[in-house]
């Protein structure tokens, strides 16, 4: 199973599409939870924290937590989809925080930290190449065509 908490919702109707096209498409492989949780407009510190703590009531003890921020590890396709491959069997919880970052609490519980990159993507944005990228892992582990 693979479970994406992230902070703030979605708006745009072509977001939306993008998606539950991708829902339906991971759906063949694993069963996936989008969690949405409401993003807080207050100084960064307070933030941050109330961010983390709705984060953190959202994982699970046997949940294998994955951080996604721009100091994390950086992985190609190829090397997502092994490590996805690999750790399936835990419950992966992917892990995107509001326009501030994570918590610290957040970090300590995480497994590991992934960045896609050192560009910094609107969280609706990012949502979807998640999703993607998830996609594109499960065609790979598969042996399917879609990866080039």
């Amino acid at each position: 199973m693979i479970k994406i908490i992230c902070v703030g919702k979605v708006k745009e109707k072509y977001f939306m599409e993008a998606i539950k096209e991708y829902e339906k498409r991971i759906s063949k492989y694993t069963k996936l939870e989008i969690i949405e949780l409401p993003d807080y407009n207050y100084d960064l510190v307070k933030t941050i924290n109330e961010e983390g703590k709705n984060i953190l009531s959202k994982i699970l003890d046997k949940d294998y937590v994955v951080a996604l921020q721009i100091n994390g590890k950086k992985l190609d396709s190829r090397e997502l989809s092994s490590f996805i491959n690999h750790n399936i069997s835990n419950n992966i919880t992917f892990v995107i925080g509001g326009s501030y970052g994570l918590s610290e609490e957040v970090i300590k519980r995480a497994n590991c930290s992934i960045s896609f990159s050192d560009l910094t993507f609107p969280h609706q944005l990012f949502r979807i190449i998640l999703l993607e990228q998830i996609y594109r892992s499960f065609k790979i582990i598969n042996n399917e065509s879609y990866h080039k």
